[in-house]
């Protein structure tokens, strides 16, 4: 039973612990430095967006100029957006929170009414752990609500920071980068940065555009049924549509049961609505925007979804599918890799008949 134990060589048995360790400490790294990982991530897919204008108004000016007035230009497209849209989504949060206990007690009343009804056929269950952890998500949407002028003051420091890395990587970033691929093999050099380029940035790059596709659908459908808060709740269905696989059935789950207080002919409707949206998501939008991007079987997918929720949490979902894609990518593992079918060797059952 132990003979592959045995035929195991020290070289290489010593070899795996030491990928193992070096495992290990790096998903310690990445816990320890999650939000400075994400920022310097996220900087650097704004420096690589902003890299084709800038390399067109190029032709025109010097490169610090061209730098310059393409950044400038795109601070203000997104203050202008940010102001917009973010007041009006900051105060429909603000006044959605303040009617969260209302629709608390219309949910506890739900349920009573659903015990009632079971025991009237002799079923017997007890709701009253879940009444109870309705009321403690309302106290916690509450006090999210009190500390919100914190959360701002967080966001916007941390958007700073963003701004002024993004800045000096389109002034400089080509050149640390390449002194950083200098210390790779030869082959790797070329392989490293078009996995990376493909996995990080048009994971993340995609998944913007469809998470911007589904919550402007979403605040369409709501406008166009009258629901409350529309701009908020759209907000909620783009945020959580932007993590992959289970986001956007998150969203339209939340944006419907918020709506439930409202009426049930309300929330059935957006349900339906949003539902219809999610399958043309998926299966016309999705093929396209994300054909060029991570290449991964559904079920790696998940387990790396559900490792990286493990390791870092909320930051780890979204770093979870593209180091996972770029390890995939790099290290040639096509069998972990969506539409790949594993060729096993026939059977003498499975021969075809001799003529």
């Amino acid at each position: 039973m132990l003979k592959w134990f045995d035929r195991l060589e020290n070289r290489r048995l010593l070899r795996f612990l030491l990928l193992f360790a070096l495992g290990w400490i790096g998903v310690q790294l990445l816990k320890f430095f999650a939000t400075v990982v994400l920022i310097f991530l996220f900087s650097a897919i704004l420096a690589f967006l902003l890299n084709y204008p800038v390399r067109w108004v190029e032709r025109y000016l010097p490169h610090t100029a061209a730098v310059t007035l393409v950044f400038l230009g795109a601070l203000a497209i997104v203050i202008g957006v940010g102001v917009t849209l973010g007041f009006g989504i900051i105060g429909q949060l603000q006044e959605l929170l303040s009617t969260l206990p209302d629709q608390v007690d219309t949910w506890i009343n739900l349920l009573n009414d659903i015990q009632r009804w079971l025991e009237r056929w002799n079923l017997e269950i007890d709701f009253r752990q879940i009444e109870s952890e309705l009321r403690n998500y309302a106290f916690a949407g509450l006090e999210f609500g009190f500390g919100k002028l914190q959360f701002v003051f967080s966001l916007l420091l941390e958007s700073i920071i963003v701004a002024v890395i993004t800045f000096f990587m389109l002034l400089d970033g080509q050149r640390l980068w390449q002194y950083l691929l200098s210390f790779l093999p030869e082959p790797w050099q070329e392989r490293v940065p078009r996995d990376l380029q493909r996995n990080f940035l048009g994971f993340f790059w995609g998944r913007f555009l469809l998470s911007l596709f589904f919550g402007v659908s979403v605040f369409i459908i709501l406008l166009l049924l009258r629901a409350p808060y529309a701009l908020a709740l759209a907000a909620i269905a783009g945020a959580f549509d932007l993590i992959p696989g289970i986001g956007a059935t998150l969203g339209i789950a939340i944006v419907s049961l918020i709506l439930l207080p409202k009426g049930l002919a309300l929330s059935l409707k957006v349900l339906v609505g949003c539902i219809l949206l999610q399958q043309v998501e998926e299966n016309i939008l999705m093929p396209r925007i994300m054909r060029n991007s991570v290449n991964l079987n559904p079920v790696i997918l998940f387990l790396a979804l559900l490792v990286g929720a493990t390791l870092a949490g909320f930051v780890g979902v979204f770093l979870a599918i593209p180091i996972t894609g770029t390890l995939v990518s790099l290290f040639k593992l096509e069998a972990l890799q969506a539409g790949h079918q594993t060729l096993l060797p026939k059977t003498a059952a499975d021969q075809p008949p001799a003529n």
